[in-house]
């Protein structure tokens, strides 16, 4: 169970972190502000998780190779959108971060329950870390976030939806692998509805 939360992480953060470089991208930013939005989006989120939960040391510091990586596509990205303008079209940030905010559902809530958290607590655990950190990216980008926004397409509900099939899931008995891979999916997959079907709360 540690080797899959830990495999999650990795590729949540490297997710999170590329749906960061292509906000701060597409609003012109040196390397400077692609760099802190990775960071910010990487790593807020896991962060107060940790913080919640009395973990120490923090995920990141722990595994400190984390930022370093994360500088490092930072870098690599900076020179990659210049030649290819593709890598940071809406499109691709939509499934970027739809991913990151599946991963990090799923490994949130997955954390939370191993360290017997109640439920309904462990699923805004999940919650705040597939979310915290885009909140924290908008800010530090000056914006208001956008998952605060009436015009938002579902977001924190498609997260507190994956966390609860995954709750489902292992209450019925079902191992908790397939479970956190089901939340994945279905985080990832109402999210992108959401978008493609321009879904929001009507309030």
């Amino acid at each position: 169970m540690d080797f899959i939360l830990f495999t999650i992480e990795a590729l949540a953060i490297f997710a999170s972190a590329y749906a960061g470089l292509i906000k701060a991208k597409r609003l012109d930013m040196d390397f400077v502000g692609l760099t802190t939005a990775a960071m910010a989006t990487a790593f807020g989120g896991g962060t107060l998780r940790d913080i919640l939960l009395d973990r120490s040391p923090l995920f990141w510091i722990e595994h400190y190779y984390y930022p370093v990586i994360v500088f490092a596509i930072s870098g690599v990205s900076l020179i990659l959108f210049r030649f290819n303008k593709e890598l940071f079209r809406r499109r691709v940030l939509l499934i970027i971060d739809a991913l990151g905010l599946g991963l990090y559902s799923a490994v949130g809530v997955g954390i939370a329950l191993q360290l017997d958290t109640p439920v309904f607590p462990a699923v805004l655990i999940g919650v705040i870390t597939a979310t915290a950190g885009g909140v924290l990216r908008d800010i530090l980008l000056n914006e208001v976030p956008e998952v605060f926004l009436k015009t938002t397409q579902l977001y924190v509900t498609c997260s507190f939806i994956g966390c609860w099939t995954y709750i489902g899931m292992v209450s019925f008995g079902i191992a908790h692998v397939p479970g956190l891979i089901v939340c994945i999916l279905v985080t990832f997959i109402t999210r992108v509805l959401a978008v493609k079907l321009d879904l929001s709360l009507p309030f």
